[in-house]
C-alpha cells in the first residue's frame, strides 16, 4: 500500500490531534504534533522572560532560536510521541491554559515559522505521516495527499477545552477559556505570515455534533478512498 501524507488543519480545540493520533496508530503512520512545537516554543519564551501579559520581546527570541532544540521522543506507555525541549519532557507544561494565551503570539513570528517549518517538512520527507496544525496543508505540505480542515462553533470548543483543563486539576473558568479559544481564532485568522485558511482542495468537517469514533471514520473513508 502506497504511503501518502495527510494534513489536518483547522481552529484550535476542535480535536485535530486526538484525530490525528488515531489515524496515524490505525495506518502505522509516524504523527507530528506541529502544535506542540509553537507551545514548546511558547514555553522557552515564557522561562526565558521573552513574553508576558504586559510586553512582547520579539527581538529577543528571534535571537535565540538557535538555543531552541526540539525532539519528539515515542512513549510506548502513551502509545504517541512526546515532546522535548532542550532535552527536557514539557509535554505537560505546553498543555496549561497559560501557553495557550500566549502561543499564537509566538506563532505570528515569521522567523519562528521558517524554522519549525523547515523541521516539519524534514520530518515528513519520505510520507507516510499524519500531521496536524494551522497550515499544513497550505504551506508546509501543499501536496499532501489528503487535506482535511476541522471546525465547531467556539461554544463546543471551549466546553471540551474546559472540561480537559479541570480533568488535569487546572482551576481555569469557562469564561476565561471562551475568551482564549476567540481570541486565538482571532489572531490565527488574521496573520499576515500563514494565517489559518482552508486549502482549496480540504475537506471540511465540522464536528460540532459529531463523537471522537464518527469523525475517527468519516477520516478513515477518506484515507481508503485515497
Amino acid at each position: 500500500m502506497k504511503k501518502i501524507t495527510i494534513a489536518i488543519d483547522g481552529f484550535s480545540s476542535t480535536g485535530k490531534s486526538t484525530l490525528a493520533k488515531q489515524i496515524a496508530k490505525t495506518l502505522g503512520y509516524a504523527y507530528v504534533d506541529t502544535g506542540a512545537m509553537y507551545r514548546a516554543v511558547t514555553l522557552y519564551a515564557m522561562q526565558n522572560g521573552f513574553i508576558d501579559e504586559f510586553e512582547f520581546n520579539k527581538t529577543a527570541l528571534i535571537n535565540n532560536l538557535s538555543e531552541i532544540h526540539l525532539q519528539f521522543q515515542f512513549n510506548p506507555a502513551l502509545g504517541f510521541a512526546e515532546i522535548y525541549l532542550n532535552g527536557v519532557n514539557v509535554e505537560k507544561q505546553i498543555r496549561s491554559l497559560e501557553v495557550s494565551n500566549f502561543v499564537s503570539q509566538v506563532a505570528e513570528v515569521s522567523e519562528v515559522r521558517a524554522m519549525l517549518v523547515r523541521q516539519q517538512q524534514q520530518m515528513g520527507k519520505d510520507k507516510g505521516v499524519v500531521m496536524d496544525g494551522r497550515d499544513i496543508g497550505t504551506v508546509v505540505f501543499p501536496d499532501a495527499e489528503l487535506k482535511v480542515f476541522m471546525t465547531a462553533s467556539p461554544d463546543v470548543r471551549a466546553q471540551r477545552r474546559f472540561d480537559e483543563l479541570t480533568e488535569k486539576g487546572q482551576l481555569v473558568s469557562y469564561d476565561r477559556v471562551l475568551e482564549n479559544v476567540l481570541q486565538r481564532d482571532y489572531i490565527d485568522t488574521h496573520r499576515e505570515d500563514s494565517p489559518l485558511v482552508k486549502a482549496q482542495d480540504a475537506i471540511e468537517i465540522d464536528n460540532s455534533q459529531l463523537t471522537r469514533e464518527q469523525q475517527f471514520q468519516k477520516v478513515l473513508d477518506l484515507v481508503n478512498n485515497i
